[in-house]
C-alpha cells in the first residue's frame, strides 16, 4: 500500500478548497476522470507561493494527520453491471485524526500508479462529498460513508475494466494538513451474465431421455450487448415438483456462442435448469427452471 501524505501552510479555507469540490463520476475509459485521479494524487503536497517571488514549492517534511482504515466497497459484495445497469454503491471507511477531519474525498480506481494517467486504467468519483460522523466514544475517529452513482452504459464503455478495483482516499484535517492513500480497500465490478434453459420433449416418458439446451451470455460493454460466453463450466440443476431444493445433476462446458446441450434420464415431475458461479470478471447467473412432466 503507498501512502501519500503532505502539510501545507495555506489557510485553511485555501487549502479545503482544493477538495471541496466533488468530482463526478466518469467512465471508467474516459481520459477527464483518470486526469481528475492524477491531479488528485500527483499534487498530493498543497502548492504555496514565496512570498518574495512566483516560485511554487511544496513543503518537504510535512505529514498530514488522517490516517484511512478499514475501507469496504459495496458491502464486500461484488458489483455486477449489466449495458444498462444503473447502481449506487456505498464504501465505509474509518478517518482517524487527532486534530479532526474536515472533509474527505474517495475514488474507485483502476491500475498501478494513481498519479499517472498512463498507468491508470479506470476512474470513478461521487457526485457528493463523503458524509463523515464522528465517533460519540473516541475522539478524532470518524466513520464515513461515499456514495458512487454507476451509469453502466456510460461509465463501463471497456471490457478491459472488469476485475478488481481500489478505493482511493484523501481528505484534510482541521489545520488544513493533506492525507492520502491510494490503496484503503478493494471492490470486484463485474459484468452481468445470463442463462437461458428449454428441456424436452415435454411431456416425457418416465426413464426416457430429457435433452436439455441454453445459452450462457454476458454484458459486453464494448458495444453495449450480451454476447455468448463459450468455455465456461456450468451445472445442470433438478428440483422435484415437491420440493424447494435443487440439486446438481452434472456439469457441462458451453460451447460456441454460448450454447449448452446435454441429456439426462426422465424420473420424476420437476424442474430443470442451468446455474453459472461468478469468476474473476463475470457475475453468476441462474436460469429460470423448465417444468417437465413426466408420465
Amino acid at each position: 500500500m503507498r501512502i501519500r501524505v503532505a502539510a501545507t501552510v495555506l489557510s485553511g479555507a485555501v487549502a479545503l478548497s482544493a477538495l471541496a469540490v466533488p468530482m463526478a463520476a466518469q467512465a471508467a475509459s474516459s481520459p477527464s476522470a483518470k486526469a481528475q485521479l492524477s491531479s488528485f494524487f500527483a499534487n498530493s503536497a498543497p502548492a504555496v507561493h514565496a512570498t518574495n517571488s512566483a516560485q511554487t514549492v511544496r513543503p518537504k517534511d510535512g505529514i498530514g494527520s488522517i490516517s484511512f482504515s478499514k475501507g469496504v466497497v459495496n458491502g464486500g459484495k461484488d458489483i455486477v453491471l449489466g449495458t444498462t445497469t444503473n447502481k449506487s454503491v456505498t464504501a465505509t471507511y474509518t478517518a482517524t485524526s487527532s486534530s479532526g477531519v474536515a472533509l474527505t474525498q474517495a475514488f474507485l480506481w483502476q491500475g498501478t500508479d494513481p498519479s499517472s494517467t498512463d498507468t491508470i486504467t479506470g476512474a470513478l468519483g461521487t457526485d457528493d462529498d463523503p458524509v463523515c460522523t464522528e465517533s460519540t466514544t473516541q475522539t478524532g475517529v470518524y466513520s464515513c460513508k461515499a456514495v458512487f452513482n454507476i451509469h453502466a452504459a456510460t461509465d463501463m464503455k471497456n471490457n478491459g475494466v472488469a476485475g478488481t478495483w481500489k478505493l482511493a482516499l484523501g481528505g484534510y484535517d482541521l489545520s488544513a494538513n493533506a492525507s492520502f492513500d491510494d490503496n484503503v480497500g478493494t471492490g470486484k465490478i463485474k459484468k452481468a451474465s445470463k442463462l437461458t434453459v428449454n428441456a424436452t420433449p415435454e411431456p416425457v416418458k418416465k426413464g426416457k431421455t430429457v435433452t436439455v439446451t441454453g445459452k450462457l451470455t454476458r454484458a459486453n460493454w464494448d458495444n453495449g450487448t450480451y454476447g455468448g460466453y463459450a468455455g465456461q463450466k456450468v451445472v445442470l440443476q433438478f428440483r422435484k415438483k415437491a420440493s424447494s431444493t435443487y440439486t446438481n445433476v452434472k456439469a457441462i462446458t458451453a460451447g460456441t456462442g454460448g450454447a449448452l446441450k446435454t441429456t439426462t434420464k426422465a424420473t420424476v415431475d420437476g424442474y430443470f435448469r442451468f446455474s453459472f458461479a461468478t469468476n474473476a470478471t463475470t457475475g453468476a447467473s441462474t436460469a429460470t427452471g423448465d417444468y417437465v412432466d413426466v408420465k
